[in-house]
Formats: C-alpha cells, structure tokens, sequence
C-alpha cells in the first residue's frame, strides 16, 4: 500500500490499478487463498483513496494468466487510457522469464520501486524502465503471514480493514 501509494504520488501516474490474477504462472499455488478473498482484501484497502482501484479482470481471462494478456486486453477496453507495469527491482532479474518481456518493454514500460539486498539487473538501463525513488522496505507478504501464524501483530503492516478480514476468516492461521 505504501508504495503503490507512492506510485501514485510521486510519479506521473494518475491511478495505481490492483490486478488480482488468480494464479501467477511462475508461482506454486500451494497456500494461495481464493481469488475473491484475496480480491475483497485489496478493495478493503484501497476504497478510500481514489488513486488506487482493484480490478478483477484477469478473473475473466482465458488461464494461465500471462501479464502481456492483461495488458493488451486493458488497452482494447481502455484506449483512452496508457498503461505501465509496476513491478519490484527483485522481479527485474528474472523479468526476461516473462512472456513477451520484450513486448512488455517496448509498448508498456515498466516502473520499478527498489527492493534492498537484490543483484542489479541490465535492464535497468532500458529506455522504458524507470526505476523510482521510493523508501527501502524490506517486508514481505510472507512476513505478514508469518506473524500472523505467529498471532503476531500486522497493525500498520497492512490496513485495518484487511487485519479485520483475516481475523474474522482465520486466513493465514
């Protein structure tokens, strides 16, 4: 949230969009929870900042979910709209694993927000990659799922409403 927030913010982009993808392909799905809860979670976060917004439409996607799909077919429904990748410096090193990185690169461009302790990619020099200046956070979503195995605290980890939905569905327990 912080720094989508920053995206948001600092950039010159006007919104910060959530995809919820069912299933990432470079992913295990071991421990991912339904897509719908993990969908009401993100909109539980962002309803009151009019930057940030959740979609669903990768829910309505032929599968595996591949990002180039989602971007073309975000340009079809919106070409009003111009459409950029916001992705961590640690996903840059294995970001020519992706489908049609290439194509990724040349007709979307990618905003990069740092991460500490990760190998420096090439592809940082890229023309269409900017790589954004934003606070190092070292957190992670299995951080945050480890205190709460742990019946740790996440408060000021993740938004209220989210800690509210995971407590009352005992995801993560």
């Amino acid at each position: 949230m912080i720094i989508a927030n920053i995206m948001a913010e600092t950039t010159d982009l006007e919104r910060v969009w959530f995809i919820v993808t069912p299933q990432n392909p470079l992913k295990p799905s071991k421990g991912l929870l339904h897509d719908f809860d993990r969908y009401d979670m993100v909109r539980a976060a962002v309803y009151d900042n009019y930057k940030l917004e959740v979609s669903d439409i990768e829910f309505h996607l032929p599968k595996p979910n591949y990002t180039i799909h989602t971007l073309v077919h975000l340009a079809e429904k919106h070409p009003d709209k111009e459409f950029k990748l916001i992705i961590g410096e640690d996903n840059l090193a294995s970001f020519t694993k992706w489908k049609n990185y290439e194509r990724i690169l040349a007709d979307y461009g990618l905003y990069v927000y740092p991460r500490p302790h990760v190998t420096k990619s090439d592809l940082i020099r890229h023309p269409n990659v900017k790589l954004v200046d934003a606070p190092l956070m070292d957190i992670s979503a299995t951080f945050i799922r480890n205190c709460i195995r742990q019946n740790k605290s996440v408060r000021y980890l993740v938004p209220d409403p989210v800690e509210a939905i995971i407590r009352a569905k005992h995801f993560y327990s």
